[in-house]
């Protein structure tokens, strides 16, 4: 028997939880204890109640969830207030996000727990299915937004996305052809905007040609073809992801010159580090700020804002791995899974994620040796 510990997330806005009462159901009835803290659920439209009829204990105290779990599942990394509760042996399943937050490295380094990262667990085929879900509703998200602070009043251009009979819609410019910039571009596409989505991968650019609406186009990604697309698009969406590593810088200061002022930049990539050089982390209570005449969102838990359907959808994809976890164990769980094992970002102390080593100078330790 494995003791499972939800606490309630304490990230600002944060209001999704690290399970719903649907996956507790199947925890339990494989003989595993789940501890959730007390309206853990709340914001994403789960009582404690519906977590009690699954077999979860509800204790009173985030202090109490971590101090009788063997293994916690969470949404987001644990931030400062958290750090302390963390303890050597524990087993923590998250987004961690470690390239860009050297404070939270060396929190987690020091505390001497397993930390298995959402974002870096890869099947054979270089997908990345725990992070899929999430940047499914952040594409969408990231259009949505987009479109709302191109408003006027919001700081932006004064254009409507989709247009009107006689005038023209908005040019939405998306960087990253992957499960991000397909969602974001789908989206700004059915809202009627022109799109262009740009990618290093010609393959990958070929099946986007293919694959989506007519209004949207493809473009091989470059500094110069960039460039020459930003003097006449209103905004821009960021969703370039280097997998546990720091994200490139694709737009510079300077290009920031080349845009329209009220242009609109919405970076998803901000939690590893953003790939625009003035992105700097932003939250729900204060989403935007302006920057060269420039609007930048820059929120690093875009998803949060529709906590019902990203726990949902969360849930269904982490259920598997966290069942396999609790009943096994991570060491053989991961020992069964190569691709679970490739979640393993630090383990008591050592960093043994390469990506994460080489960002901040750490000893690499490769666990298959």
């Amino acid at each position: 028997m494995c003791k499972v510990g939800i606490p309630k997330e304490i990230k600002n806005n944060e209001s999704r939880v690290g399970m719903t009462p649907a996956g507790v159901a199947e925890l339990t009835r494989r003989g595993h204890e789940v501890l959730v803290q007390h309206t853990a659920g709340e914001g994403s439209g789960f009582s404690d109640d519906d977590y009690v009829k699954a077999g979860a204990t509800i204790l009173p105290a985030i202090e109490d969830v971590y101090r009788e779990a063997e293994m916690i599942v969470k949404v987001k990394e644990p931030i400062e207030p958290e750090y302390a509760l963390v303890r050597k042996g524990q087993l923590l399943f998250t987004y961690f996000h470690f390239a860009c937050e050297k404070e939270l490295t060396d929190a987690m380094l020091k505390s001497g727990a397993v930390c298995l990262a959402y974002e870096t667990v890869q099947l054979p085929n270089g997908s990345l299915p725990l992070l899929q879900p999430m940047s499914e509703v952040a594409g969408r998200m990231a259009t949505l937004n987009g479109a709302y602070y191109l408003q006027k009043t919001k700081g932006g251009k004064g254009k409507l996305i989709s247009g009107v009979p006689g005038v023209s819609p908005a040019r939405v410019l998306v960087l990253g052809g992957g499960v991000v910039g397909e969602a974001a571009a789908r989206m700004a596409a059915g809202m009627g905007a022109e799109v262009t989505i740009t990618d290093v991968s010609l393959p990958r650019l070929r099946q986007l040609d293919l694959e989506t609406p007519a209004n949207v186009h493809t473009l091989y990604s470059s500094e110069h073809n960039i460039r020459k697309q930003l003097p006449q698009v209103d905004i821009v969406i960021g969703s370039v992801l280097v997998p546990g590593d720091k994200t490139p810088h694709l737009i510079t200061r300077d290009m920031l010159k080349l845009m329209e002022p009220g242009t609109v930049l919405v970076d998803v990539a901000i939690d590893q580090g953003g790939c625009f050089e003035t992105s700097r982390p932003t939250t729900h209570s204060q989403p935007v700020y302006t920057e060269e005449g420039i609007v930048h969102y820059c929120v690093a838990n875009i998803p949060g804002a529709v906590p019902n359907t990203s726990t949902l959808a969360l849930t269904n994809a982490t259920l598997s791995y966290a069942v396999a976890l609790a009943d096994k164990g991570w060491r053989q769980a991961c020992n069964d899974d190569p691709a679970l094992a490739k979640g393993l970002n630090i383990v008591e102390g050592k960093v043994v994620y390469k990506a994460v080593a080489d960002v901040f100078g750490l000893p690499f330790h490769d666990l298959s040796l």
